[in-house]
């Protein structure tokens, strides 16, 4: 099992602690460093940033947006730093929820998510692969362009620029099962967020047609000290803003993924707290065992003995959300 460091979005500004952290995790070994976006920074242009400042460590998205760029756009990004890296790119997208895509992006949530994603992933495949001009008649993508309000006079295109690699890694954040299931068809590894490793079972038969290869890589905050439900408490911090905040009240995929995980009632309880503005207590509200499984938290024996289990399933690379050097290289120690 490899590991990643994950730096997510900014919040009010730059982190300028976050050079810092990734080039101590290229120092101790870590294959990749993640990063996100939400409705501010986006997850690009640190990217960029980090590959002037490093030289082995891979380049990660988890993830960028669909909506917030046409898929040749994203496809023109992931090209153009993959060159500049000397081919470290490594293409996370996700489709975000009705909030942030209607909320933000200012377009339509999709009727068929899945049809897409489909759609989406083709259209970067084929730019990468660069074997002719672009072509897809879609039920959201189509090139050229031939909708009522449009000249007629697209012209299929492929990218002037020659991708560095073809094969460029293309991974997806999927919650839903049928979600993951197609990303196991369709794309090169799946970026899950809220992962248990004493759940890995659940996931095995939208996994059973992955192919060989196939990266499984979740997202998980770790932190090396000495009282667990002290480190506990960022995770149920985000747990908190995710499931209560992140999502209308009539559709929250991060709700739904808590309540599949066995903690329906809770989930329902956060989203009620948060939603009557006494975040503190949705917070609170968040169970500790919910949080505990999903993270790496505790004295440096504890989390080497649920690193074991992280190991022992499905899960390729290991992308942390680690705040400090001294817990990457506790990490790294362990998991060398």
């Amino acid at each position: 099992m490899r590991l990643g460091l994950a730096l997510g979005y900014w919040g009010r500004g730059p982190d300028p602690r976050h050079l810092d952290l990734v080039r101590t995790a290229e120092d101790l070994g870590y294959h990749s460093v993640w990063t996100a976006e939400s409705w501010g920074s986006d997850a690009f242009t640190p990217l960029t940033w980090i590959a002037a400042h490093t030289s082995r460590i891979r380049l990660g998205t988890a993830v960028a947006q669909m909506a917030a760029r046409t898929p040749t756009a994203t496809a023109m990004h992931a090209l153009t730093l993959d060159h500049l890296s000397g081919g470290r790119m490594m293409l996370g997208l996700g489709l975000s929820g009705p909030q942030v895509v209607e909320g933000w992006y200012g377009r339509p949530f999709p009727s068929s998510p899945l049809t897409l994603t489909r759609e989406y992933v083709d259209v970067v495949r084929q730019v990468l692969r660069r074997e002719g001009p672009v072509r897809l008649a879609g039920r959201y993508h189509t090139h050229p362009y031939t909708g009522p309000d449009g000249t007629g006079m697209g012209k299929p295109l492929k990218s002037v620029t020659h991708p560095l690699r073809s094969t460029l890694p293309l991974l997806l954040g999927a919650e839903g099962p049928k979600n993951i299931a197609q990303t196991a068809r369709i794309a090169d590894g799946w970026l899950p967020l809220y992962w248990s490793p004493d759940r890995a079972d659940d996931h095995a038969g939208a996994l059973a047609q992955a192919p060989e290869g196939f990266l499984v890589a979740p997202l998980a905050q770790a932190r090396v000290c000495a009282d667990v439900t002290e480190g506990l408490l960022p995770v149920k911090a985000m747990l908190g803003f995710y499931v209560g905040g992140m999502g209308h009240a009539r559709r929250n995929f991060h709700a739904e993924l808590m309540a599949r995980m066995g903690y329906a009632d809770e989930a329902a309880h956060v989203r009620e707290l948060f939603a009557r503005g006494r975040r503190e207590e949705a917070v609170r509200a968040v169970p500790d065992a919910f949080a505990d499984e999903i993270s790496l938290v505790g004295p440096r024996e504890r989390i080497a003995e649920r690193l074991d289990r992280w190991r022992s399933g499905p899960v390729t690379d290991l992308l942390v959300l680690a705040p400090d050097p001294h817990t990457l290289r506790v990490l790294a120690d362990l998991n060398s």
